[in-house]
């Protein structure tokens, strides 16, 4: 009965230092798949086309787009095209939010905030955008606790799932 009892303990902690461990992995892109001839990326002001949403939506997305691009790859910002290995350019072409889910009391519970980028992505050695299609995003917010906070949230969410998409697009067909 005791050696049943060691082998239980045994195989616990295993699978605990198992579960530890992989809890101190992380997948990141590194720069490891980028072509070697290319260093730096050129990423312009994405133009609010929308009509609506944040006033600072540009600035974010912009920002979230260059810290992306040089935190999770070895390339550098450059302040102009000419100077630039690759560029990422774009514009906001839509921003919606609109009720998602409604409560008992026929009164909006959530609001879906939706963003929707379209932008391309090209080598400077290309004649041709590697692609050039549209990004969107979502997040959504209650609008019982506190609508100015929760839409800025919900936007910034939306903001993140287009710059994963669009890093990960990127960096995919590297």
């Amino acid at each position: 009965m005791s050696l049943f009892n060691n082998q239980r303990l045994i195989i616990c902690l295993f699978l605990l230092l198992c579960l530890n461990v992989s809890g101190c992995l992380r997948y990141s892109f590194t720069g490891t798949s980028i072509p070697a001839d290319v260093s730096s990326i050129y990423i312009p002001f994405f133009e609010d086309r929308s009509g609506g949403g944040l006033g600072d939506l540009s600035d974010r997305l912009n920002n979230r787009l260059i810290n992306r691009f040089v935190n999770q790859s070895r390339l550098s910002m450059t302040n102009d095209e000419d100077g630039a290995d690759a560029w990422l350019e774009g514009t906001i072409q839509g921003y919606s939010n609109r009720q998602f889910s409604i409560g008992g009391d026929e009164q909006a519970n959530l609001n879906q905030v939706t963003i929707n980028v379209r932008a391309l992505f090209q080598y400077a050695s290309d004649e041709e955008p590697l692609w050039d299609k549209n990004f969107t995003g979502t997040g959504t917010y209650d609008v019982q606790e506190n609508p100015v906070d929760g839409e800025v949230a919900a936007a910034e969410e939306a903001l993140q799932q287009i710059v994963n998409n669009m890093f990960n697009d990127a960096v995919s067909s590297w």
